[in-house]
């Protein structure tokens, strides 16, 4: 398996869209430089941040790291369809500001594809951790198509910044602008589900960074998800999907009410309730440490 093909062109392109991550940006780029895998090129899609994110990436001196800033604040659906208009790797990897990738990451998930040509897109298992590097958890997992889609009312789990997929599959279907507000990956897999091939490696590729609980981020996914569903499953003649889909965001609303009072945080984050094994997180701590050192 080549890495490159024989005219230069990388292999994988890396979209990684960001808006004032000038605290987190530097150790996301950097766990990307040191994947296993070589042939990658890494697009930093600015969306008019007003800290010094544009800076931060431009000051890390790799020529397969690429910034886009025009000032202006489009949106992330926008800045993702900018970066596949701009690829040209075969694969097309997400990853966000915030998040930590592991070395093996790119190597991996391009070897899943390339051993399942029927597979179009791939995510990975992710762990979850706060600020400080403290894990909390694991990230919901299904491993085939069906599993992963049994249940589209309720979410489909994978995790947008482990995405991993062939560049024809993001074009023919690309992200929907305007956006799908805090649900534009759950847009697109809803959308396409029906004509793709969906999957998930079994190994934890991804750090995914545990944000503080915020009420209006919530609900603002909750409504962009049923926004997405309703919409599909009207077209497709669905009218149960719709009705769970409904009944399933009001209770999941409602409950993030609850988890809004003061002293229920930690009540959110019962929502990663797989733990990592003793070697998982020792694998972990000692990424941590090379991305963080003292």
């Amino acid at each position: 398996m080549n890495d490159a093909d024989s005219v230069g062109r990388p292999a994988v392109t890396v979209v990684l869209p960001a808006w004032n991550s000038a605290a987190t940006l530097r150790v996301a780029l950097e766990s990307i430089r040191w994947q296993t895998l070589e042939s990658w090129e890494l697009l930093v899609m600015d969306d008019g941040s007003s800290d010094d994110t544009v800076a931060v990436a431009r000051s890390i001196e790799d020529g397969r790291i690429s910034v886009h800033a025009d000032g202006r604040h489009a949106g992330l659906a926008t800045r993702l369809n900018q970066a596949i208009d701009l690829a040209r790797g075969r694969f097309l990897a997400r990853m966000d500001a915030d998040d930590l990738a592991y070395p093996e990451r790119l190597r991996t998930q391009m070897a899943f594809l390339d051993s399942h040509p029927d597979v179009d897109l791939v995510a990975s298992r992710a762990l979850a951790f706060r600020g400080d590097g403290a894990v909390t958890g694991l990230l919901p997992y299904r491993a085939d198509h069906a599993a992963i889609c049994a249940k589209p009312w309720s979410g489909i789990p994978m995790p947008h910044p482990t995405w991993f997929g062939r560049i024809e599959w993001f074009r023919r279907f690309r992200y929907a602008v305007p956006d799908a507000l805090r649900a534009e990956d759950q847009e697109l897999l809803i959308r396409a589900r029906f004509d793709s091939r969906y999957a998930a490696c079994p190994e934890i590729l991804l750090g995914y960074r545990q944000g503080t609980y915020s009420l209006s981020r919530m609900l603002k996914g909750r409504v962009g998800r049923l926004r997405a569903v309703s919409r599909h499953a009207l077209a497709a003649g669905r009218p149960l999907e719709l009705l769970a889909a409904t009944s399933v965001t009001l209770g999941k609303a409602m409950m993030d009410v609850v988890l809004a009072v003061p002293g229920c945080e930690s009540l959110f984050l019962q929502r990663t309730r797989a733990l990592p094994t003793d070697r998982e997180l020792q694998r972990w701590e000692s990424l941590w440490r090379r991305l963080n050192p003292a």
